[in-house]
């Protein structure tokens, strides 16, 4: 057996759990780290803020379904980690996050620093540990990584004291690892019973909608989703945690529900005799006034964690376990029952929905300003599906679930739960490293972008040819629409005067362009997506376009908006 320091012990054992890549960001408290690093062999991206690390581990979680790991020192440095570790909190995104701290002996004394990370990030980590014992640095790391990946994913933070850090002993690699009370496999088969249930309730039904959510592509089921789909021909919608995962441009898929989903499909999900809920966790911006959601429907909810289940909505047959494994089973239960599912008068009613509300919007007039959904459709077309894109949040969010057509999982890489402003430049970086040979598109809004534009600087460092497209309207989109919809156009400091995207690109070392006309998108997209630098494209785009269907805040999600007529 070799001695290792504490550093070094805990590159090793990144290297032995696979990670490809850290991104960080140095200062003392975790400089032993930086240290082992230099020579490690060990890929590292240094960002330009520790919240960049964060979320750069997250996308890079979501593209490759690996764990991500970001790094960052004590104090300031591990607090600025905090809304990307929440962000993936939320959507259960498997991350190992590993933060310098003060000596052992100094924590609690208010040293130079130091910050309870352990404590600030309790609520929002599945887990987290303090190490105490350079003896336990191994066997930390090790369990840090089993529970952010298996079960419902999250984030773990492991807060390691520089004298930790600094220690030397005998390297020993724990083999085989057994935590107490984390037994993740206990239910992942799902109980049979329930799974008969459910198969007989699905070939039964009449109007039934299937409903997808992030779990089933974390659990990596969309070979088994679309088998089960294409099986028994039900109409299937997802979530946007979800696009992709059954192709938007087969005739079984109804798009994204929701607060903004299309209106056909948030009306067959109210009036629907069975929701299959797969994976997904009935959260509010699906459900909208929940005491009113599809009221006359039997409702079955797949999840891996059982917490999830009757959390929010009432379920007739709960099946605990993972998705792919009890979809599986599923299959092979309809598949005995050697019964061909009706469901002709459903997809006639569900035709009539799509004739009468269809996703649309008035195209740009030539010299008029962008449309923002032509932007998408453009994109769409010229890439045929086949791309990598991030978002921030906001109208731009929206429209890209809309008008862009999703037909693999983990492509949409969006903050869902959070909803975090400056996620997607990060993300996008993140997703690119993890998946070097594909294209990735950034899509921001004027207001998102800002507020992690330093992150350029990264990208042009690690000559990553990411595409930040900018839907620019000169404000923050959402809440000047929210203002004028719901607080009688009182537009309160919701309008910003954006900079010059394109120079500001240049003085980062990318490159930028401004389109301000509908006819030059799809010719000036076309030569951009081809190229092989870092672009940022500002799309000045009409300012008073608004997301359309919305359901308002405190109603049923029948009761749309569809437009301002």
């Amino acid at each position: 057996m070799t001695k290792m320091k504490g550093a070094q012990i805990l590159v090793e054992c990144l290297k032995r759990e696979g990670t490809d890549v850290v991104f960080g960001y140095p200062g003392g408290a975790n400089l032993p780290i930086y240290d082992a690093l230099y020579d490690s062999g060990l890929k590292h991206v240094l960002v330009r803020h520790e919240q960049g690390a964060a979320h750069m581990a997250d996308g890079y979680a979501r593209a490759t379904g690996k764990v991500g790991v970001c790094l960052a020192t004590s104090g300031p440095g591990a607090t600025n980690l905090v809304t990307g570790i929440a962000t993936a909190f939320m959507d259960s995104i498997p991350m190992v996050v590993i933060t310098g701290q003060v000596r052992s002996y100094l924590i609690g004394n208010d040293a130079f620093q130091e910050a309870d990370v352990c404590g600030i990030t309790r609520p929002i980590t599945k887990h987290n540990f303090l190490v105490k014992n350079v003896n336990d640095l191994a066997r930390t790391i090790r369990e840090a990584f089993l529970i952010a990946g298996t079960g419902k994913p999250g984030p773990v933070l492991v807060d390691i004291p520089v004298d930790i850090s600094q220690a030397e002993i005998e390297f020993v690699w724990p083999e085989k690892i057994e935590i107490r009370g984390y037994k993740p496999q206990r239910f992942v088969e799902g109980h049979r019973g329930q799974i008969d249930k459910a198969a007989k309730m699905l070939v039964e039904a009449k109007k039934p909608v299937i409903y997808i959510g992030g779990g089933a592509v974390l659990s990596e089921a969309a070979a088994e989703i679309r088998e089960l789909v294409d099986l028994v021909g039900a109409p299937v919608t997802t979530t946007c945690m979800a696009l992709g995962i059954y192709p938007e441009d087969k005739p079984y898929s109804l798009r994204m529900l929701g607060m903004h989903g299309a209106a056909y499909t948030n009306y067959a999900v109210q009036y629907c005799d069975l929701l299959f809920n797969i994976g997904a966790r009935f959260d509010d911006r699906v459900t909208g006034k929940v005491e009113t959601f599809s009221p006359k429907s039997k409702k079955i909810h797949i999840d891996i964690d059982p917490a999830s289940i009757g959390k929010s909505v009432a379920v007739d047959v709960p099946i605990v376990g993972d998705v792919k494994k009890v979809v599986r089973e599923l299959i092979k239960e309809i598949k005995a029952l050697n019964a061909k599912p009706d469901y002709k008068d459903w997809w006639v009613q569900i035709e009539e929905w799509k004739k009468k509300h269809p996703l649309n919007y008035v195209p740009s007039r030539k010299g008029a300003k962008i449309k923002p959904q032509h932007v998408l459709e453009v994109l769409s077309e010229l890439t045929g599906g086949d791309c990598l894109m991030t978002t921030d949040v906001g109208q731009h969010q929206m429209w890209a679930c809309q008008f862009y057509r999703w037909t693999q999982p983990r492509t949409y890489i969006t903050s869902g739960g959070l909803g975090t402003m400056g996620y997607g430049l990060p993300a996008a970086i993140g997703a690119q490293m993890g998946k070097p040979k594909e294209l990735v598109i950034c899509l921001s809004g004027d207001g998102s972008f800002v507020m992690n534009i330093q992150e350029l600087a990264t990208a042009v460092d690690q000559k990553l040819p990411i595409k930040t497209i900018i839907l620019n309207n000169a404000n923050l989109g959402m809440v000047r629409q929210w203002q004028d919809m719901f607080y009688n156009k009182r537009f309160s400091y919701s309008g910003i005067r954006p900079p010059d995207f394109a120079k500001v690109a240049e003085g980062f070392g990318a490159k930028g362009i401004t389109i301000t006309k509908p006819e030059d998108l799809k010719p000036i997209l076309e030569k951009i997506l081809k190229d092989e630098f870092c672009w940022v494209v500002d799309c000045i785009c009409d300012e008073d376009e608004k997301v359309f269907p919305i359901i308002p805040p405190g109603k049923a999600i029948d009761e749309m908006i569809m437009d301002m007529a």
